[in-house]
């Protein structure tokens, strides 16, 4: 008998996984229909969704930042908001406020006016420009899904992400996020230049009287039962100990001394948890049912990047964050 139930709960699973797979495939095909020459972009901010967290997005102004989280709310059948974050930004302009309502008998009472962050996808442009105390609001409502405002808990919707966006070059005026609050973000993900034939197809495909636009794949329950399923994909002893000895020999004291030696102060367990969920995604992403040394040394650097930094000799010799997870992610296996 419990042979039998085995059976079918394996099943049950192999068929989610199925169905899975041809969602998320639609889903990449149909975001890539709009954004052009950013497939490594594309593909990590996905990771980050069916992973469950939240993504960083760096990069300098015009390389289809929005336009990536707008497609992907589309998409993946979300309820995308957008906040623009200024210095002047209060976090109840965030959150949400309380307002004070009045009946036609005269009888007062509060009522709570839901702020922006009550979305399903939620962009946070510039979040660098936004004060500590708002950015505190913020990155506390990522950490534990719901907000406090007077006294009273307010649940957010799910599923819930923040895609956050970050200029890399303008930083006068800035608050530079820290360390800690960097460590709420799964990945970071760096947008880079398109090459000459994808910024070609751009110009070509943007500038007419008409434009792609994206269609919705995936409903918000859809999304759920992905990183569900995420959540199961069975992981492989050699992927632990992979992950694991990366994670450590990015701390300063651990592995090679060569390398660890520039190394300030390195990744905590949550960076492990990261890459273990982010690599069973990303193997979905490919069509596979179990992730390999490959997906662990593909996202080492967006996982571990923002997580990490080095000595003030390191930097004045030139060593950077990612030359550093590039050659500990390069010994894995």
């Amino acid at each position: 008998m419990a042979d039998a139930n085995l059976a079918t709960l394996e099943a049950a699973i192999e068929r989610a996984a199925e169905a899975a797979l041809e969602r998320i495939a639609a889903a990449r095909a149909s975001v890539e229909t709009v954004i052009f020459g950013q497939a490594e972009v594309v593909e990590h901010a996905l990771v980050t969704l069916l992973s469950g967290g939240h993504g960083l997005l760096v990069g300098v102004p015009g390389l289809a930042k929005t336009k990536l989280v707008e497609t992907l709310g589309t998409v993946l059948g979300l309820n995308a908001r957008r906040v623009q974050f200024t210095p002047d930004l209060l976090p109840g302009d965030i959150l949400g406020s309380e307002i004070l309502d009045e009946t036609i008998d005269g009888r007062r009472s509060f009522r709570f006016l839901h702020g922006p962050i009550f979305a399903q996808l939620l962009m946070a442009d510039e979040i660098n420009r936004a004060s500590p105390r708002t950015q505190s609001a913020l990155l506390q409502a990522m950490q534990e899904y719901h907000v406090t405002v007077a006294g009273e808990r307010y649940d957010l919707p799910r599923p819930f992400h923040v895609l956050a966006t970050q200029n890399p070059l303008e930083q006068e005026g800035t608050y530079p996020l820290p360390e800690a609050q960097l460590d709420r973000f799964l990945m970071q993900i760096d947008v880079v230049y398109p090459d000459r034939a994808a910024e070609r197809r751009i110009l070509i495909e943007t500038t007419g009287d008409t434009e792609a636009a994206a269609k919705p794949v995936m409903t918000s329950e859809d999304l759920i039962a992905t990183q569900r399923l995420v959540r199961r994909l069975p992981v492989g002893e050699s992927i632990v100990e992979g992950i694991l000895d990366l994670v450590r020999s990015a701390r300063p004291g651990d592995g090679d001394p060569a390398i660890a030696q520039h190394v300030a102060w390195g990744p905590g367990p949550r960076a492990a948890q990261a890459l273990m969920l982010a690599t069973r995604a990303r193997a979905l992403l490919h069509g596979r049912l179990s992730p390999s040394l490959d997906d662990v040394a593909a996202l080492a650097v967006p996982v571990l990047q923002h997580r990490m930094a080095l000595t003030f000799s390191a930097r004045a010799d030139g060593e950077h964050v990612r030359d550093i997870v590039t050659k500990l992610a390069g010994r894995l296996g």
